[in-house]
């Protein structure tokens, strides 16, 4: 579980929207623990929430090689940010 990419504070990490690759959205990576990244969102608000603690799922980290969050929610087409997609 070493060779895992992670999170690190003051980077900003981006992807693009499922649905429409025009889409970035990105996040800023305020704080972290070992289980929780706090980001802020720079791109891609939803309801006026800005910051957002969200939870690393350990399994996904494993299986994809690097932490993975969910800031905008966990349905089906959600946008995820992954620890490669340093902006």
């Amino acid at each position: 579980m070493d060779n895992i990419k992670r999170f690190e504070v003051g980077k900003v990490y981006a992807t693009c929207h499922i649905c429409n690759s025009d889409c970035i959205l990105s996040v800023k990576v305020l704080k972290r623990t070992a289980a929780t990244v706090t980001v802020e969102i720079l791109r891609g608000v939803i309801n006026g929430e800005r910051i957002k603690t969200c939870r690393i799922n350990p399994k996904e980290a494993a299986r994809f090689g690097e932490e993975v969050v969910r800031p905008w929610g966990a349905y089906s087409m959600a946008p995820t940010i992954s620890a490669d997609r340093a902006a």
